[in-house]
């Protein structure tokens, strides 16, 4: 079985882990978020798709979701020393990622190709495809005014209330032939509990990804990032209210409508049954809240029997 998944963040890395450990060692590809890159210190520095990569190659710190795990920061500590404003936190291993993707970048590689050698490089079977090779930055429109989503996620700590989404640079923007490919190959495509918003918002707003994913005759299932009402990490719970969406299972299922087939709910969402299944889709409940190691198999395992039972 060939499975290419939609993911951006801890909860998008979380599940990717799951299905690398319950498939045959390169049958997955997972699409990544790009919209929340930028330049600290002139470095091309790419959260959701180091995120992803850490965690398949088993190397991100456990206790955070991010970042690797035994880091220091002495790098940090000596630009903060020159008077920098440290508030995003780069560790000192990290910044080999960080330094070698922007060097690359300047050669005029894409970001695709690099990340392939990087993530070839710390033994991932799969692939790690970022969702376009161009520049695309999400902006918000808080009461403060409009806001870097590192500038808002990071530094203001999801403090403001989020009144708009601004993607500069979506409209040049393309999925990649690799992307492409991974959604026309697969057998059953994932949509993993990460922010609908601005994890998976983005990959969706790539011209061509919406027309390319509703042609492919692949099963397209989707796990719901909210429970109970509640985010299960992040401020997503906050961005569907400020945004006028319903803060449940059913409301995340709306935002895909016409994408999906069937969707993932935690088994505190039962209720949600009937008004995801208006929406077109059919409903799996289970226990989707994923505790450490084999949990995130077992819950991958249980998404793509229901995938694969689903007719496109």
């Amino acid at each position: 079985m060939r499975v290419c998944a939609l993911a951006g963040g801890v909860g998008g890395a979380k599940l990717s882990v799951g299905l690398q450990d319950a498939l045959e060692p390169g049958a997955l590809s997972v699409v990544v978020n790009t919209a929340d890159d930028f330049d600290p210190w002139g470095l091309r520095v790419c959260p959701d798709l180091d995120t992803v990569m850490y965690t398949l190659a088993g190397v991100a710190n456990p206790e955070t979701g991010w970042g690797l795990v035994d880091e220091s920061f002495a790098s940090l500590e000596m630009l903060s020393g020159y008077g920098e404003d440290t508030w995003f936190k780069l560790g000192d291993r990290d910044l080999a990622t960080h330094v070698l993707r922007t060097q690359r970048l300047r050669a005029g590689e894409t970001l695709t190709g690099i990340m392939g050698e990087l993530s070839r490089a710390l033994g991932i079977p799969g692939g790690i495809l970022p969702m376009c090779d161009e520049k695309v930055s999400t902006m918000l429109k808080t009461p403060a005014g409009l806001l870097e989503f590192q500038e808002y996620f990071v530094r203001r700590r999801q403090g403001d209330e989020v009144l708009g989404v601004d993607l500069k640079g979506i409209e040049d923007s393309r999925p990649t032939g690799a992307v492409l490919e991974a959604v026309s190959g697969a057998d059953v495509i994932v949509f993993c509990p990460s922010n609908p918003v601005v994890s998976l918002g983005p990959i969706l707003s790539v011209p061509g990804m919406r027309e390319a994913l509703a042609v492919t005759p692949a099963p397209k299932v989707a796990v719901s990032p909210i429970v109970g009402g509640k985010a299960l990490k992040g401020p997503a719970d906050r961005m569907l209210s400020s945004l006028g969406h319903g803060v449940t299972s059913a409301g995340v299922a709306a935002l895909y409508e016409g994408l999906l087939d069937g969707m993932v709910v935690d088994r505190t969402d039962e209720g949600e049954r009937e008004n995801i299944e208006r929406l077109g889709m059919r409903v799996l409940a289970t226990d989707a809240v994923m505790g450490p190691g084999p949990d995130r198999e077992r819950l991958a395992r249980e998404v793509l029997r229901f995938g694969a039972g689903l007719k496109a």
